[in-house]
């Protein structure tokens, strides 16, 4: 049992404090978290934190929101849960449009320009450390290692579809686990209740998605679908996604151009609240490259809506089975899977994402089923390739903290352009 059960008014001010400070990517927003719920306060213990995490892993989606929905739930019910689980986001979403409407506004400023080649190029290693990081807590024998590499080839040498390989992951785990559960604890679940809040949360998802459809507006209807997939589909954080997700927005429907995506994850790097916020910004973006701020706020809001809805929608109707479910061993092992496999996925999104900040250009070599990306050695860009190396002594050597990395990186960028070097 929780050792107390804090106001609303509490609730409420904790989760504000934590949306304001959840800096740092998922790791640093759990451990926030933790300390403000479980060290500071008590109002979840030990155990009850670590099953609400397990479950959240399981979830595609952003698991420190999702943790953070799931607290309030436990605390306050439906209410505590739309409390908290909204204010994790909001602080994070304001900024997110109030950059993405600036930088359509300045993006043409070499200045600018010159500070987001700094920005771009300390991601590269933030996502190497983030592969690290995953690294260390999913591959935990040698099976998993076989998974990552083969989800990294399915991808990077063979262009397997994304939402395939986890599907695979999790299948393969699924069948290769023991049948035995464990610590078996009773579905705390009423039928009725669950068909109710998925009723009414699938209605609210997909809403605005028919509303804009039947209203004629195909590129938000496009928007509200692809974003919609991708909520489906996002196992392991928004880095898992954004290989896919820039094959999609820039290759397919062609919203924004590469070098706006990789601005968009520099910039979403730099604010609170989950990565996949990301979606807004790319959203944003892409309806002022239709010409338009209406539609610009219009595609924003329609992102975060079909993101994070469905988060609530995991946490109201799963949270009932949390117990039971940690006892189950082939949904442990398919998460397990899912997990390693992830790594891959991450591992692909760093090289993608590397050699489009450290050459001016990359093709593709093309050879059966094989079609993978190669750099234009030519092409090497000198100076974010010095920027990403002091990056990486600052975060990997130094232990500097992302956000001073960022800001050290990012005023260094600007006074090489100011010197004339960039």
């Amino acid at each position: 049992m929780t050792a107390q059960k804090p106001s609303l008014g509490e609730l409420t001010r904790v989760f504000l404090r934590i949306g304001l400070l959840s800096f740092g990517g998922p790791a640093a927003q759990i451990a926030l978290m933790h300390r403000e719920l479980v060290e500071e306060r008590d109002w979840l213990n030990e155990p009850e934190f670590l099953r609400a995490l397990s479950f959240c892993m399981l979830l595609p989606g952003p698991e420190a929101m999702q943790l953070a929905t799931f607290a309030g739930w436990r605390l306050h019910g439906l209410v505590g849960g739309l409390i908290a689980g909204t204010l994790f986001v909001a602080p994070g979403a304001a900024i997110i449009f109030g950059l993405a409407l600036a930088y359509g506004v300045f993006i043409d400023m070499a200045l600018v320009q010159a500070l987001f080649l700094g920005v771009k190029a300390t991601v590269v290693i933030i996502v190497i450390e983030a592969i690290h990081r995953v690294a260390r807590r999913a591959l935990k024998s040698r099976g998993h290692w076989v998974l990552a590499g083969l989800a990294f080839l399915a991808l990077f040498a063979f262009g397997v579809p994304f939402p395939l390989v986890v599907l695979a992951a999790g299948l393969w785990g699924a069948l290769s686990a023991g049948d035995t559960p464990r610590d078996l604890a009773p579905p705390r679940l009423h039928p009725g209740r669950l068909a109710a809040t998925l009723a009414v949360g699938f209605g609210l998802w997909w809403a605005p998605v028919a509303l804009v459809a039947l209203a004629g507006q195909g590129f938000l209807t496009d928007l509200g679908l692809f974003f919609s997939k991708l909520a489906v589909v996002t196992f392991g954080g928004a880095y898992a996604v954004l290989s896919y997700m820039a094959q999609e927005v820039v290759s397919a429907y062609r919203w924004v151009s590469t070098e706006q995506l990789m601005d968009a994850l520099g910039l979403a790097e730099t604010t609170p609240g989950p990565l996949i916020l990301v979606t807004a910004f790319v959203a944003i973006v892409a309806g002022l490259n239709q010409g338009s701020v209406a539609l610009a706020v219009a595609g924003g809001l329609m992102a975060i809506w079909v993101t994070f809805v469905p988060c609530f929608l995991w946490i109201f109707a799963g949270a009932p089975l949390v117990d039971w479910l940690e006892g189950q061993p082939r949904l442990r092992a398919a998460l397990s899977a899912i997990t390693a496999a992830v790594v891959g996925v991450i591992l692909n999104l760093s090289v993608w994402f590397a050699l489009h900040v450290l050459f001016a250009e990359v093709g593709t070599v093309e050879a059966g089923p094989i079609r993978m990306l190669v750099p234009v050695w030519t092409s090497v860009q000198p100076v974010a390739a010095a920027l990403s190396l002091v990056a990486a002594w600052l975060l990997l050597g130094r232990h500097l903290s992302m956000l001073a990395t960022l800001a050290i990186v990012t005023a260094l960028a600007g006074l090489l352009h100011l010197a004339g070097a960039v």
